[in-house]
């Protein structure tokens, strides 16, 4: 396969000259999205809208840079996330729209309607064949989503305290994941208590949807019910005390190959185009209801229609950065015996792996880790 093209700006402006968000619509338009035909189309717009509490999210003025875009070559865009499988502010369609409205999305600010893509459960969703599918003969997408003519996901690259970063791939297969969807990405490994660590605060209890934890009063100690725990992680992110392990160490790497096919079931056979912006790039998922300082610096903005050789661009560029004083990050590289991996997001999050993502990815076809990088001036 040849070398994908990736195009690339920073977020350097002049006095007098562009803002970002005209900077962003100069970039897409160097990356060709005019090649495509929306004339009349519909266009999904995924992106995160931001758990509440969560301030690290993409704001509305860069997708409404894209829907103007979209709008000006004749089409109808849409921003659109589908719901969550666990406790928070986005996990039926009514709840996501008003924390989508708080967090500042609206049709004025974001250019554009909003649609929940899998309705207000969660449960509109439709079963899409994945092409060359290892670990998922058909992803549960949804509906909104596949009902769109023309794709585009729109990123915030940021880190993730399982999968090592959230990017494109991310945003795209599990973001599009109706709640049963999301479920069967999840299910590939169990947590653990390690009970020594466990101080009883209870807190992954508030994150746990699904009954997979059980609080014990007179030991003053959590366990998992092994029946109810789908594995979705969201328990080790909560806890500040590395209490919670995976019960199967192939679960990141089952979760990821998954994952990549998901997002092959959402972009095969219709138009695509991706941009991820690589700011603001925080420890944790913007699922979170909060978000630490950032761990490295802010980079760029980056385009391509190749959503694997995107998200490899994303990441050398933000292996080659320096770690943020304060951050996460270089608080573990100071520590006392810490083990150095040489890479960025498992220092950020030692429990995390991202590799076999985009390794997984290329082989079934998502697209390419190679690339050129194009310049895109102010």
């Amino acid at each position: 396969m040849d070398k994908a093209k990736v195009y690339f700006t920073d977020f350097r402006t002049v006095a007098g000259g562009d803002g970002l968000p005209a900077k962003l619509k100069k970039l897409v338009a160097a990356a060709g999205i005019g090649q495509i035909d929306f004339d009349g189309k519909f266009v999904a717009i995924k992106m995160h809208f931001g758990e509440l509490g969560n301030i690290s999210y993409l704001r509305p003025n860069y997708a409404k840079a894209i829907a103007d875009v979209v709008k000006a070559l004749g089409g109808k865009p849409f921003l659109t996330d589908c719901n969550t499988m666990y406790p928070g502010k986005r996990k039926n369609a009514l709840e996501h729209l008003e924390c989508a409205w708080e967090n500042g999305f609206g049709p004025l600010s974001a250019g554009c309607p909003i649609i929940i893509g899998d309705g207000l459960k969660g449960t509109d969703d439709i079963a899409v064949p994945v092409r060359g599918g290892e670990y998922v003969a058909e992803a549960r997408i949804g509906r909104a989503i596949m009902d769109a003519d023309v794709f585009i996901s729109l990123t915030h690259f940021k880190g993730h305290e399982t999968v090592g970063f959230g990017g494109t791939i991310k945003n795209i297969g599990m973001g599009c994941g109706s709640r049963a969807g999301k479920t069967e990405q999840h299910s590939g490994g169990k947590a653990r208590i390690l009970a020594s660590k466990c101080r009883g605060c209870r807190r992954c209890l508030r994150e746990c949807a699904n009954g997979g934890l059980s609080f014990d009063p007179v030991g003053k100690k959590m366990s998992v019910n092994l029946a109810n725990c789908i594995g979705c992680g969201r328990c080790l992110g909560s806890c500040n005390y590395d209490a919670i392990k995976f019960r199967d160490s192939a679960a990141n790497t089952v979760l990821n190959r998954r994952m990549a096919e998901y997002a092959k079931a959402v972009v095969d056979g219709r138009p695509g185009f991706h941009v991820s912006l690589v700011v603001d790039v925080s420890p944790n998922c913007d699922c979170h209801g909060e978000n630490d300082a950032p761990i490295l610096p802010n980079l760029g903005m980056f385009a391509s229609f190749d959503p694997l050789a995107l998200d490899q661009a994303c990441v050398d560029a933000c292996l080659k950065a320096t770690p943020m004083p304060g951050s996460q990050l270089a608080d573990n590289l100071a520590k006392p015996g810490f083990a150095d991996r040489r890479d960025h997001f498992v220092n950020s999050s030692p429990e995390s792996e991202w590799r076999t993502c985009l390794e997984h990815a290329e082989k079934i076809g998502l697209g390419t880790r190679q690339y050129e990088l194009v310049g895109v001036g102010r």
